[in-house]
C-alpha cells in the first residue's frame, strides 16, 4: 500500500474539513436541493486539498444523499398523485352533468400525466363501436369526430380486451390494426405516443380513457397505473351520472370517498410532520437511541433497531421486540413493512444494500397510513446509519494509517517517533502504556476487517490490515487471555473460526515492529499446530512456539530460565549447573550430589532456590521439558561464542 505523508496539522484540518463538508451535505439534504448542489461539499473539499480518505468519505456520503433525495422525491410524487386522485374524486362527486364530468376527467388526466392531449371514447352499444366523446388539447376536427371499431387501432383493442395498452409511437407500431381513417386522423392531430386504459363498470367496458403526446413517448408503468386509477374513478362517475347521480346509493359512495380522502389527507399530514420531526432529530446530531425513543413515542409501542447481522443497536418503549430474520427477508423482498411473528418489521436499506432493520411491537394491526409512516421511519434510520458509517469509516482509515506507520520501519522513518506518539495521543491512545499486537486469521475476510475495527474502537486501540490479515494494537497486560477472548468473540460474530496470535506487551513504540513479527509467528505456529479458532500468545506456546514460529532462541531462553541466569550473575552461584547435573542424573538427588561433589542437602537447598525463582511447578512434566530445552539451547549458544 502506497503511504502518503500526513502531518498532524493536515490530519486535524482534514478531519475538520470532512466533518464540515458532511454538515453542509446534511443541510443540503434538508433543503431538498439538486444533485448538482449536493456535489458541492465534496468538490470544495477536494479543492481544499483534504486527505484522500476524507474526500472519499464525503463522496460516499454524497452518493448516499443523492439516493435519499431521489427516494424522497419519488415518495412526494406518489403522495401528490394520491392527493390528486382524491381531489378528483371530490370534484367528480360535486358534478351532476355528464359533459362536465367527462371534461373534468380528461383535463385531470392530461394534467397528471403532463400530456399534450387527453380524450375519452365511449361505447356505442347499438353501433358496436366507440366514438370520441370529449377531448382536451385536441386541434383536429377529424380526430374529434373519430369512431373506432372493435379491435381497430389502440383504442379499439383496449375496448375489445379490457386491458390497458401503450405505444411509444403509434404510427409505426405493428402491434395494432391500422386503418386509413384512424391513421389519417392521428396524423392530422400530430399524435405519436398514446396510452389508453379501459373505463370499466364491473366486467363491462363503457369506454376508453386516453392520454397522448405529439412526440414519441414511452409511458412509464407509474403513468399507466395512475391513468388506470383515474379511469376507475371516472367510470364510476360516468355510470353514476348516467343513472341519475341523485340516487341515495351514489351519494353514499361519494360521501364515503370524501371521508376516505379526508382520513388519508390527515394521515399524510401526520406522516409529513413525523418525518420532519425524525429528520430534524438526525440533523441535530441525535443518535440511534434517540431515534428509537422518538419512534416508540410516535407509534405508542416498543421499538428495536438492529444492524445487518441482527445485533441490537437501540431499544425503546415498554414491551417485547426482537430481531426477526424471516421478517427482514420478507421486507427486503417486498420493499416494505411486513408482519412477522407478531411484530412489524421493516428492512433498513440504502439502495440494494441492507443496513439493518427496525421492529415495532404491540401492534397486531397497522393501517396503511401508519404502515407508510413506519416505512418512512426506516428511511430516516438508513440516513442516520449511513452518516454514522461514513464518520466511522473516516476514523477507521485514520487509525489504520497510524497503525501501519507504527508497525513498519518505513512508516516510522517517514513520520518520526514524536509525531507518531502525538497522532496516537490525539486518538486517545497512550503508547507508553503496555500494548500488544494481535494478528487475526479467518476465512470470512470482509466481515473480519469490520469486526476488527469494531473491537479496536471498543477497546481504545487501532486496527488495520497487513499482508492480507487484520491486525490490532490493543492495551494489554495479559495478551494470551485477551487473544483467546478476541478469537471467541470474533468467531461468533462472523460465523467462522477465528485464530488470533498475540505478542508480548510492549510499552515502547520502537518495539512495535518486533511485536508485530512475534504476533505473526504466533499465529502461524497456532495454525501449524491445528489450533484454528483459538487465541494465544507465544509464551503460552512455549518451546513449540519457538520451533514452529521460527522466532529467536534468546527470547525463549530468557523467558524460561532467565531469572535463574540473572540470579547466578548477581550472586556468583551456579544454579544453572545444578539444574544441568540434576537433569543429567535423571532427577536423582544422590547421583546429582556425586556429580557435583557436594552434600545432598546442598543439592536440595539449591533446587529449593530454583523453585523460589521459577515457581513450584518448575519440575512438572510440561514445564520441565521447556526448562531442559532452554538449558540445552543456553549451553549450545555459549559453546558457539
Amino acid at each position: 500500500m502506497k503511504e502518503v505523508p500526513v502531518s498532524v496539522d493536515d490530519d486535524e484540518s482534514g478531519i475538520g474539513a470532512a466533518a464540515e463538508a458532511l454538515l453542509r451535505l446534511i443541510g443540503l439534504i434538508a433543503a431538498d436541493t439538486s444533485d448538482e448542489r449536493l456535489a458541492a461539499p465534496a468538490r470544495d473539499l477536494k479543492r481544499s486539498r483534504a486527505s484522500a480518505a476524507a474526500v472519499a468519505a464525503v463522496e460516499e456520503a454524497t452518493e448516499a444523499a443523492r439516493r435519499i433525495t431521489r427516494t424522497l422525491a419519488q415518495r412526494r410524487r406518489r403522495e401528490a398523485e394520491l392527493a390528486a386522485l382524491f381531489d378528483t374524486a371530490g370534484d367528480l362527486a360535486a358534478l351532476r352533468n355528464l359533459d362536465s364530468v367527462l371534461r373534468a376527467i380528461v383535463h385531470r388526466a392530461r394534467t397528471l400525466l403532463g400530456a399534450d392531449l387527453s380524450y375519452i371514447a365511449l361505447q356505442d352499444p347499438e353501433a358496436g363501436d366507440t366514438y370520441m366523446r370529449v377531448t382536451d388539447g385536441s386541434v383536429s376536427a377529424a380526430f374529434q369526430r373519430l369512431r373506432l371499431g372493435m379491435g381497430e387501432g389502440l383504442g379499439g383493442l383496449v375496448a375489445e380486451t379490457a386491458l390497458p395498452y401503450a405505444s411509444t409511437d403509434y404510427r409505426v407500431d405493428p402491434r395494432f390494426r391500422h386503418t386509413e381513417r384512424i391513421d389519417s386522423a392521428v396524423a392530422e392531430e400530430g399524435v405519436h405516443g398514446i396510452v389508453g386504459v379501459p373505463l370499466r363498470v364491473g366486467e363491462q367496458v363503457i369506454g376508453v380513457l386516453f392520454a397522448a403526446d405529439r412526440a414519441p413517448r414511452g409511458f412509464a408503468p407509474d403513468d399507466i397505473a395512475m391513468l388506470v386509477s383515474l379511469a376507475n374513478h371516472a367510470a364510476v362517475a360516468i355510470e353514476s351520472v348516467r343513472q341519475l347521480e341523485g340516487s341515495a346509493q351514489t351519494l353514499r359512495e361519494l360521501s364515503e370517498a370524501a371521508r376516505t380522502s379526508e382520513r388519508l389527507n390527515r394521515a399524510l399530514r401526520r406522516a409529513a410532520d413525523a418525518h420532519d420531526r425524525l429528520t430534524g432529530l438526525v440533523l441535530s446530531g441525535g443518535d440511534v437511541a434517540d431515534l428509537a425513543s422518538q419512534t416508540a413515542e410516535l407509534f405508542a409501542g416498543p421499538i428495536g433497531i438492529y444492524d445487518a447481522e441482527g445485533g441490537e443497536l437501540a431499544r425503546a418503549g415498554d414491551g417485547e421486540v426482537r430481531f426477526v430474520a424471516e421478517g427482514v427477508e420478507g421486507s427486503q423482498a417486498g420493499r416494505g413493512a411486513v408482519l412477522a411473528d407478531g411484530l412489524w418489521v421493516c428492512a433498513v436499506m440504502a439502495g440494494p444494500e441492507p443496513l439493518g432493520s427496525i421492529v415495532l411491537g404491540g401492534r397486531t394491526g397497522l393501517g396503511e397510513a401508519d404502515r407508510q409512516l413506519f416505512e418512512r421511519t426506516a428511511l430516516v434510520t438508513a440516513l442516520l446509519l449511513l452518516l454514522r458509517r461514513s464518520v466511522a469509516d473516516a476514523e477507521d482509515r485514520v487509525r489504520g494509517e497510524l497503525l501501519d506507520d507504527l508497525l513498519t520501519d518505513a512508516g516510522r522513518r517517514r513520520s518520526g517517533g514524536s509525531s507518531l506518539r502525538l497522532r496516537a495521543r490525539r486518538l486517545g491512545i497512550d503508547l507508553h502504556r503496555p500494548h500488544a499486537v494481535f494478528v487475526l486469521d479467518c476465512d470470512a475476510q470482509p466481515r473480519l476487517a469490520s469486526e476488527a475495527n469494531r473491537h479496536a474502537r471498543a477497546e481504545g486501540g487501532l486496527a488495520g490490515g497487513r499482508d492480507g490479515r487484520p491486525v490490532l494494537l490493543l492495551p494489554a497486560t495479559d495478551p494470551g487471555a485477551q487473544a483467546a477472548k478476541l478469537a471467541a468473540a470474533i468467531g461468533r460474530s462472523v460465523g467462522q473460526p477465528a485464530t488470533v496470535g498475540a505478542s508480548a506487551p510492549v510499552d515502547d513504540p520502537e518495539r512495535l515492529p518486533e511485536a508485530y513479527a512475534e504476533a505473526v509467528r504466533c499465529t502461524e505456529a497456532m495454525l501449524t499446530l491445528g489450533r484454528r479458532g483459538e487465541g494465544a500468545c507465544m509464551e503460552q506456546l512455549g518451546f513449540i512456539g519457538v520451533l514452529l514460529g521460527e522466532s529467536g532462541t534468546d527470547a525463549f531462553v530468557q523467558r524460561t530460565i532467565g531469572p535463574v541466569l540473572d540470579y547466578d550473575r548477581r550472586r556468583g552461584t551456579d544454579l544453572v549447573g545444578t539444574l544441568e547435573a540434576y537433569y543429567a542424573a535423571g532427577g536423582h538427588l544422590a547421583k546429582t550430589k556425586a556429580a557435583l561433589n557436594v552434600h545432598v542437602n546442598t543439592v536440595s537447598q539449591r533446587l529449593d532456590r530454583v523453585a523460589a525463582i521459577l515457581g513450584r511447578d518448575w519440575n512438572a512434566p510440561a514445564r520441565s521439558l521447556e526448562v531442559q530445552l532452554a538449558l540445552r539451547v543456553h549451553r549450545l549458544s555459549r559453546a558457539g561464542r
